[in-house]
């Protein structure tokens, strides 16, 4: 008897000693994330010295969203703290989502990527636009199509954006291409030969995506990716309902040179010497080239979705990943693709699109050689503000936020657990770790 005892014993204590052990190891782990947390938060405050009113963050791993964070004021008039649940801009980055459509129905045999825009679109929609005629779709997804933007034109500027403003008006889809018909912008290059940056692109591929699917392009986007991927907190402003609640106030650094070109809008109100508060305005100018709010969890979510093969099939994600120099020096080494830009931020290369329209700016992309996804979401634009305003694409370069992000992405980081022969296990639906467990 006292032998069994002395055994039962022996293996409870031994029990035991594992559990300490297992409790130890996850103090530890705990230790260590919280410690990479603080400096990551740290790290991303800096924004909030140049100005920022608040950031909102994600990181992603293979194994989904694995942390969240805001830091800042959503409002601040009344003091009332950011958090990852609102909606921010995402202005450009919402390319991205109509670039995965289209390279979906390239891959479907019902888009010809040779196509051109007047031949799919016809003249009344497309006619007068310089290049129309000739540049094809890869060259409208890479931006070297040589189609004016209509971001620039100068009375659009004015009524898209600024002082002329009818802050109540949810523009037309196509509206915004009358400011580069009939010879008001010449072409900035010959299709193929150059790369100029242009919203017109995207807002003509909007209308392709349209006429091919015979949907309407929100509809496709939701059909084609999100609902897929079961993403509810991407909206395109405009054209489905937002709640106000869950959008931050928006600002834009109001400089000299947004003054100049641009203008402030009689509603508009300053709530310091850089910054005004353009909350009554809205995205629906930007339409697909930049209208979507998203929260940051979601649009992580996305991004990891696309780099692990989950949004395009293996032919249009090796164009998506094929990438030419863009010529531009501002703002570091840069490439483009058939819907993405790779960049260099030091010593790391990130993989994604960024985005800076009227009250916000964003940054969206995952890092070469490393598992992490990384969201940066910012109320504040500096769009048309020149070298005066602060452009949240430059906290990557300014800052160590991608080398802080890294550490606790690697701290976080679950490896998987050997299983059993598949044979041997039921069948059942697996909920990715933020689904279940959350921020």
């Amino acid at each position: 008897m006292t032998l069994f005892l002395c055994i039962i014993g022996g293996q409870v204590w031994a029990k035991l000693k594992i559990l300490l052990l297992l409790l130890a190891f996850s103090f530890t782990q705990f230790a260590a994330a919280t410690d990479a947390e603080r400096a990551l938060r740290t790290e991303i405050n800096k924004g909030l010295a140049k100005g920022l009113p608040s950031i909102s963050a994600a990181i992603a791993t293979r194994q989904g969203v694995i942390w969240t964070g805001a830091v800042g004021f959503a409002d601040l008039q009344t003091q009332r703290r950011a958090h990852p649940a609102y909606f921010y801009g995402i202005g450009s980055i919402t390319k991205t989502f109509i670039a995965c459509v289209v390279q979906q129905l390239v891959d479907e045999g019902k888009l010809n990527i040779d196509s051109t825009a007047l031949e799919l679109l016809g003249p009344k929609v497309a006619g007068g636009i310089p290049n129309a005629d000739i540049a094809n779709i890869r060259q409208l997804l890479s931006h070297t199509s040589g189609i004016p933007t209509w971001e620039f034109d100068a009375e659009w500027m004015h009524r898209g954006r600024g002082e002329l403003m009818t802050i109540a008006h949810v523009w037309d889809k196509a509206e915004t291409l009358r400011y580069i018909r009939d010879g008001r912008h010449a072409a900035t290059n010959v299709p193929g030969a150059g790369y100029a940056y242009s919203n017109s692109n995207y807002t003509l591929l909007g209308l392709i995506v349209e006429k091919v699917t015979g949907m309407d392009a929100l509809a496709a986007i939701r059909q084609r990716v999100l609902v897929p991927l079961g993403l509810n907190e991407i909206k395109l402003e405009g054209f489905e309902r937002v709640s106000p609640l869950r959008v931050p106030t928006r600002y834009h650094f109001a400089t000299p040179e947004f003054l100049r070109d641009v203008g402030v809008h009689p509603s508009f109100k300053w709530v310091s010497r850089q910054l005004i508060d353009v909350s009554g305005s809205n995205l629906s100018t930007e339409w697909v080239a930049g209208g979507m709010l998203a929260s940051a969890r979601d649009l992580a979510e996305f991004a990891r979705a696309l780099r692990d093969g989950e949004v395009v099939g293996p032919i249009a994600m090796k164009r998506l990943l094929t990438f030419q120099p863009t010529g531009e020096t501002s703002g570091g080494e840069q490439e483009v693709s058939e819907g993405l830009f790779r960049g260099r931020y030091g010593s790391d290369v990130l993989i994604g699109h960024t985005g800076d329209v009227l009250g916000f700016s964003a940054t969206m992309g995952w890092l070469e050689g490393e598992d992490m996804v990384l969201v940066l979401l910012a109320n504040a634009g500096s769009m048309h503000s020149g070298t005066g305003s602060y452009f949240l694409a430059q906290l990557l370069m300014d800052t160590q936020v991608i080398q802080r992000a890294k550490e606790l992405a690697r701290t976080l980081r679950v490896e998987p657990q050997p299983q059993k022969s598949s044979t041997s296990l039921k069948s059942k639906t697996v909920v990715p770790l933020h689904r279940r467990f959350g921020s």
